[in-house]
């Protein structure tokens, strides 16, 4: 498998880790336990590994001649709760 697909994959699992901590713990708190601090520390991180995973997409789009109906689809798993661990599983698949 190519080093810019292995590195995508990587930095989608850690974005759809952060978004699921994000919605099922840093929420949580924030709403039921009074605790706001929660969301500031990871959304923020959240933030950056979304970031990082439009630039890894960006990366591995140019670098592989990936077609457009694949950047959508990893566009669309990025927004989604267990969208990047569906996305990544199709690429482990197809490669």
């Amino acid at each position: 498998m190519n080093p810019s697909i292995k590195r995508f994959i990587l930095i989608g699992i850690l974005e759809g880790i952060s978004f699921l901590v994000l919605l099922g713990i840093a929420m949580p708190l924030k709403y039921f336990a009074d605790y706001p601090l929660a969301v500031t520390i990871a959304g923020s991180l959240h933030g950056l590994f979304f970031v990082l995973y439009l630039i890894a997409l960006a990366n591995v789009t140019f670098k592989n001649r990936w077609p457009f109906t694949l950047v959508m689809g990893a566009l669309v798993a990025s927004v989604l709760p267990f969208g990047p661990f569906v996305f990544d599983s199709y690429l482990k698949r197809k490669a």
